[in-house]
């Protein structure tokens, strides 16, 4: 790699994509409205902040916050706790809530991300295989992509069998190359599902996708979708939780896999959370905005330095995440230890690759964040094996990933 300027490159990369920013604005500002409406239409007021306990009866904050999130992303209903641990758990709740014994799941993008492997029963020697969907009874396929790029829409219809009861549709990229879905590709998979038969639950793995454009994956045919609190919806200050929205029953089927069938979205305590929950969901719009500009300058900052990325720098954005391809592991941790140093919570540890629950390669993993593993804050990850990837994401101000960027190229240049 050759030297350069840091503050140079940065700023060049800057205002090359100055116009792109102002399309991000405005998507943000439409986002701003549409959540700012919902709060509006539900007259949300200081007494849906208080909390009830136990059972959680009667917790008007609770059924007011589903409102919201419905409302806000125009489906028939929602459920929003900070009882779903993880965005996986979120994923799982769906998955084995909707499906049972003799149906058939199809995953449309590919494999889908690492951590839904075991849940789904991919992993043959774990121990716990019967636990799986598949140890469940439930078959399991998956559409190979088109050059291992993009989803191969003409191949979907022959993977659809009579028992089809779901297909995933996964719009991130996960830990690989292909790109992130956009609105129009989920329309389109939606309509070729369909087509073959209007039964067939169409559900988008919508995580890190929220407010990346003016409407929603249920707005163009899904039937639900599930992301985390953690990520985009969060605003960067709630501490855990995940919500799922779509059509009423489904919606209804997956809150019962989560509590317990005769109680639903009907109970649970919400320990204090409500407040926050919603303040997040308020400041998500400009949030996502500003990672959004943040992957887009690193795009256009590692591209003018010679390397691989995905998207590319002038490409539509329908996700945070940002991969820069680099040649070797060892580039990989370079990023992560600069990306560390510069973060505003445990800047002095030094990541180092290793294991991680429900991933089969050693993580190197990086991202001082105010909440663990919260993922609209600035962190970036990647598994220690080819292409060998960084996939870089979040950034709850434009300024941090500008300064962040900065010491990663000092980083790589030594």
């Amino acid at each position: 790699m050759l030297k350069t300027d840091s503050k140079e490159i940065i700023e060049k990369a800057e205002r090359d994509t100055a116009f792109r920013f102002k399309q991000i604005d405005e998507i943000a500002e439409f986002n701003q409205e549409k959540v700012l409406n919902a709060f509006y239409k539900n007259k949300i007021g200081e007494e849906h902040f208080y909390t009830v306990t136990g059972y959680g009866h009667d917790d008007l904050g609770r059924e007011a916050l589903d409102r919201v999130f419905a409302d806000a992303f125009n489906t028939e209903a929602a459920i929003v706790r900070p009882h779903f641990v993880s965005g996986t758990h979120t994923l799982s709740c769906v998955l084995f809530g909707l499906l049972h014994y003799g149906d058939h799941l199809l995953s449309v993008a590919g494999a889908p991300y690492d951590t839904l492997e075991e849940i789904i029963g991919k992993r043959k020697n774990d121990p716990y295989h019967s636990t799986s969907l598949m140890g469940h009874g439930i078959e399991y396929d998956e559409v190979p992509l088109k050059d291992e790029f993009e989803v191969d829409f003409e191949k979907i219809p022959s993977y659809i069998k009579p028992n089809t009861k779901m297909v995933l549709i996964q719009k991130s990229r996960g830990y690989s190359l292909r790109k992130s879905l956009t609105l129009d590709d989920i329309k389109k998979i939606v309509e070729i599902v369909k087509s073959i038969n209007p039964g067939i639950i169409c559900f988008v793995d919508n995580c890190y996708g929220e407010f990346t454009d003016t409407k929603e994956p249920v707005e163009v045919g899904a039937d639900i979708m599930a992301g985390s609190l953690i990520k985009n919806p969060g605003g960067g200050i709630v501490e855990a939780g995940g919500y799922i929205a779509g059509k009423e029953n489904l919606v209804e089927m997956c809150a019962r896999r989560l509590t317990s069938p005769g109680i639903g979205r009907e109970g649970g305590a919400m320990f204090n959370t409500t407040r926050v929950i919603l303040q997040g969901f308020f400041m998500a719009p400009s949030i996502v905005a500003n990672a959004l500009k943040g992957a887009i300058l690193a795009a256009k900052v590692f591209e003018d330095m010679g390397f691989i990325t995905h998207p590319h720098s002038n490409e539509k954005r329908v996700d945070l995440i940002q991969t820069i391809k680099f040649t070797k592991g060892e580039e990989q941790e370079k990023f992560c230890r600069a990306l560390q140093r510069y973060s505003p919570v445990e800047s002095y540890l030094t990541p180092i690759p290793d294991t991680v629950p429900g991933y089969e390669d050693k993580l190197i993993m990086a991202g001082g964040s105010f909440i663990e593993g919260s993922t609209i804050e600035l962190s970036a990850d990647g598994p220690i094996r080819p292409p060998y990837a960084i996939y870089m994401q979040g950034g709850l101000s434009y300024y941090h990933v500008k300064i962040a960027l900065r010491g990663i190229l000092d980083e790589l240049n030594n």
